[in-house]
């Protein structure tokens, strides 16, 4: 028997939503709320789950597959797993270790860490913790001179790429941020900002975190910005927010090497389609030009092959590994990656694919969500 991040006793963890559960008992209700809610009347955040819950797979049999091979290639690396964490601002909120158990966690099972912007951990810290690579997310930020600086920082630090989130010219309204008056106190907040980091509580129906961003963030970036921060750069560029062909082909147009198909796991554009549902679109689009990750409503293995079999390079989970480092810090988060990749390669193998590449859209049947 075994034992898990959930105690002593023989585990319970058969789901990540197990993690889920004691993740909420131990957070405080406000920031369950910011991990866990999405923008308006989170309509996007029920959507992303009721895509991939609208799917139906077409297995084959007789294929012979033993032991599947999850690797993938990726900027002339190979990843041995075909996810990777995606940004989740202020860890510290949810473990005191923050980034630093996140990516130790990570780490175990060698896959890479999207370390946020808005991380609660230095980037060197982050990166002396890391035993798999790292990139760096980042917004357009109204000083550019800051966004010039972490990615010298990011660069001298070895991280591996950039990954600009460009799906936030304002933060949307999230309503239950709102309704707590939330703010993230200074000592989980962003250190890298500085004092950009510090944010101030706002009156009745207001959120510190949505105040900090119509500060710190600039709704005037265009495509020619992206051209500027591959100027400034030896790293890889990955835009992160594309939901449509027109944008997707765009992006590359002006000097993307990556884009990850996103709607901010539904904290954004309330009401906007399901990741899922544009990964189609935008896969067809690039051709395979440049990879394509994908996130929002990933919670097992089984979601990760069928984002995969869709025409994703990649996956990027935030949720559930935030669930993990909320319930057992570096312990929980890598328990949820286990979790998720044990449930890959029972779906690849009774799915008769014998590797990644071995997944295309024959495998799957779509209905209307």
């Amino acid at each position: 028997m075994t034992t898990s991040a959930l105690g002593q006793e023989p585990s319970v963890a058969l789901r990540t939503e197990d993690f889920a559960v004691l993740a909420q008992a131990r957070l405080e209700p406000a920031v369950w709320d910011f991990l866990s809610g999405g923008s308006g009347a989170e309509r996007t955040l029920a959507g992303n789950l009721r895509a991939f819950d609208a799917v139906r797979l077409r297995p084959r049999i007789l294929t012979g597959t033993a032991e599947p091979d999850t690797g993938v290639e990726l900027f002339a690396h190979r990843w041995p797993v075909p996810f990777a964490i995606a940004p989740v601002a202020c860890n510290r909120l949810l473990h005191p270790e923050g980034e630093v158990a996140t990516v130790r966690g990570a780490g175990a099972l060698g896959a890479v860490t999207i370390v946020p912007m808005l991380a609660s951990r230095t980037l060197e810290d982050i990166r002396a913790a890391a035993g798999a690579p790292l990139w760096l997310q980042l917004f357009w930020t109204r000083d550019r001179a800051l966004m010039t600086e972490l990615v010298e920082r990011a660069e001298s630090a070895g991280y591996g790429a950039l990954v600009i989130t460009s799906d936030m010219p304002v933060m949307a309204r999230r309503l239950r941020d709102l309704r707590n008056r939330f703010v993230i106190e200074p000592e989980f907040g962003p250190v890298n900002l500085g004092s950009a980091g510090v944010q101030v509580r706002g009156g009745e129906g207001e959120s510190g975190v949505r105040a900090h961003a119509a500060k710190t963030f600039d709704p005037t970036a265009t495509w020619r910005d992206l051209e500027w921060l591959r100027s400034t750069t030896r790293l890889p560029v990955i835009v992160k927010g594309v939901l449509t062909d027109r944008d997707a082909e765009l992006a590359v147009r002006h000097g993307a090497q990556g884009v990850v198909v996103s709607n901010h796991g539904g904290r954004q554009l309330d009401g906007a389609q399901s990741s899922l549902t544009a990964l189609r679109e935008v896969t067809r689009a690039l051709g395979g030009r440049v990879p394509v990750f994908v996130d929002g409503g990933v919670r097992r293995g089984v979601d990760v092959l069928v984002a995969l079999a869709a025409g994703a390079d990649a996956v990027l989970l935030g949720r559930a590994p935030m669930w993990g480092l909320a319930a057992a810090g570096e312990r929980g988060v890598r328990e949820v990656l286990a979790l998720i990749l044990e449930e890959l390669r029972e779906a690849m193998r009774l799915c008769g694919a014998a590797t990644t590449a071995d997944l295309g859209p024959d495998l799957l049947s779509w209905s209307a969500p």
